[in-house]
């Protein structure tokens, strides 16, 4: 008669135990596999790899029929030290479904797994432990505790498509249902407040479940800036897209303190203070993608105020040839960008692009062979082989004394975020003419009238003429959505706005928007780059040293080979780009 075996069944692992364990000694220690086979398949592999096949261990293991594609995901899931959890879509509570919102859930391609309100404990099922900044958005955006386990993909997706595949509600019913909420209102600025209810109040699920609802949609809209805005009856919230503001429902009123204090709680900004400006950081991962919100509080009659910049990595092309340079242009600039030394300039209003163009030019430049450092205010964004220096003026940091300290660093390029002031003008001169190539900006209307800037700072024509290479003036304007593009003929009116009569564009093609769901019907979706660049020549240094007028100048330019930026808005409308409308918007006609 056989032994019966007493022992009782294999208890599985603590997945904490698995953390950082070999790939097959996770899979052994799961049941998975046993010692000979791991062995067989590093024998394999080690073969595999003298004829240059470089597959993992695990993809030996599959093809060797031993486990699954499923086992290799509960194994990194081990390594990560996250459990394995196989879902069933009637096991997970009501409570856990309405906490975790849609626009998370689609998002982050999870799903909940439980909720435990008392401790305000979220459990959630990844697809992969690589998403595990999903964890630490979820932590911030929503204030909950969050633990997390591994599911199969499949399961997710199924129950995603059952439960959140309806969209979920509106900005206009979390509005509403907000409205109708019981969270209590609080009093005019002056008044005194209760710290405590305040901070519960914007800990509530519905406060947290709008600001969700309101950054998602915002970067998912590719909007730069959502705005927060409180009046005597009303609290605004804007968002701008493509430069143009848009308002979008607004909040109730008697919640705008709540709303507030939740934004500053995420950007750990201090609730208490509502007298003086406030400057904080919020940093997430949506889809994948770095995104960096900049928070801003100010205090105003009637409230506080708050913009958050948003700084969406993935939405932004930081390489010469993805900025908007027409061939030529582009041929122009790399030449410039070369040079041992001198100072090239980028002007335009706030909001114009200069940041990135100059990013752009610096990537370019970014190898192991040259020293790179930056004066900026603020850093937006991180780029790896530069040094990055961040303005501070409270600790007197400013752009003079960092680009003081730059000399002394051995750099072969530097960049100023702006020149402001003299002094900062001088350092910047003095560093092209020690051998270094600088990068700055100044914010005037257009290239030639840059020269009249830096003289009303205080700059010597002669030392202008002998360190600056060249100016780089530019503009952004829309462009049309590429879903509804649909070929018009102007009026006279919309031709005359850019002083052209209809025998001037016989031949051409216009184009404009019609308006659909893309584009949110405004007909443009994205945003173009109008340059206008003026590269120093001996004539036009000359001309700099006798102090000649800026129309003197800009006509100079221009017999050089200066296009201006509203030759450049013509061209992106014969291009199909954009609209004589966004031209006429963004640039002036020449005199």
């Amino acid at each position: 008669m056989a032994k019966q075996s007493t022992s009782s069944p294999k208890k599985k692992p603590d997945p904490s135990q698995l953390k950082g364990r070999r790939f097959g000694r996770v899979l052994t220690k799961l049941g998975k596999v046993n010692r000979d086979q791991v062995h067989e398949a590093l024998s394999v592999q080690k073969v595999a790899r003298k004829k240059g096949d470089r597959r993992k261990i695990g993809e030996f293991l599959v093809e060797m029929g031993v486990i699954e594609e499923s086992d290799i995901l509960q194994v990194l899931a081990g390594q990560a030290g996250l459990a394995w959890q196989e879902l069933d879509i009637d096991s997970i509570p009501q409570i856990a479904f309405d906490t975790l919102p849609v626009e998370s859930a689609t998002t982050y391609q999870i799903v909940p797994v439980d909720y435990d309100e008392d401790s305000k404990l979220l459990k959630i099922a990844l697809k992969s432990p690589d998403n595990y900044r999903a964890v630490d958005d979820l932590r911030l955006l929503m204030g909950f505790k969050v633990e997390a386990v591994v599911s199969p993909p499949e399961q997710i997706d199924e129950i995603i498509k059952q439960r959140y595949s309806s969209g979920g509600p509106s900005m206009a019913d979390v509005m509403a249902d907000l409205d109708a909420s019981d969270i209590g209102g609080f009093g005019e600025e002056g008044d005194s407040t209760d710290l405590s209810k305040l901070a519960s109040a914007a800990s509530d699920n519905k406060i947290v479940r709008l600001i969700n609802l309101v950054l998602l949609q915002a970067i998912k809209d590719k909007a730069s800036d959502i705005h927060f805005e409180p009046f005597e009856d009303e609290f605004k919230m804007r968002y701008r897209i493509d430069g143009v503001l848009y308002e979008m429902v607004p909040p109730p009123m008697h919640l705008a303190m709540p709303i507030v204090s939740r934004v500053k709680i995420m950007a750990n900004l201090d609730i208490s203070e509502r007298r003086l400006p406030q400057d904080g950081r919020i940093e997430l991962t949506v889809a994948g993608a770095p995104v960096d919100l900049r928070v801003s509080i100010l205090p105003t009659m009637f409230g506080e105020a708050v913009v958050m910049r948003v700084l969406d990595r993935s939405n932004v092309q930081l390489n010469m040839d993805k900025i908007g340079l027409r061939a030529a242009d582009y041929e122009k600039m790399a030449d410039i960008i070369q040079r041992p030394n001198g100072i090239v300039v980028v002007t335009g209003p706030t909001g114009s692009g200069k940041t990135t163009t100059l990013y752009a030019a610096l990537t370019e430049l970014n190898d192991e062979k040259t020293k790179i450092l930056t004066a900026e205010d603020p850093v937006e964004y991180d780029i790896d082989g530069l040094v990055q220096c961040q303005v501070n003026t409270d600790q007197d940091l400013t752009f003079a004394s960092l680009l003081r300290s730059f000399l002394r660093q051995d750099p072969d390029v530097i960049l100023v975020g702006e020149i402001r002031d003299l002094e900062t003008a001088q350092i910047a001169v003095q560093a092209s003419l020690t051998g270094h190539l600088v990068f700055t900006t100044v914010h005037t209307n257009d290239a030639p009238s840059t020269i009249l800037r830096l003289v009303d700072l205080g700059v010597e024509s002669f030392l202008i003429t002998a360190t600056v290479e060249a100016i780089v003036a530019q503009r952004l304007v829309r462009k049309i959505c590429t879903s509804c593009k649909e070929k018009y003929t102007p009026s006279i009116e919309e031709l005359l706005e850019l002083k052209l009569r209809p025998e001037d564009v016989v031949g051409q093609t216009f184009f404009r928007g019609k308006g659909c769901e893309a584009c949110n019907t405004t007909g443009y979706k994205g945003r173009l780059a109008l340059f206008e660049i003026m590269e120093f020549d001996d004539a036009l240094r000359e001309l700099i040293l006798s102090q000649a007028s800026t129309a003197v100048l800009r006509v100079e330019a221009q017999k050089r080979g200066m296009r201006s930026l509203r030759d450049s808005g013509l061209l992106s409308i014969y291009d199909g780009q954009t609209t004589i409308d966004e031209v006429v918007r963004e640039t002036v006609l020449d005199d």
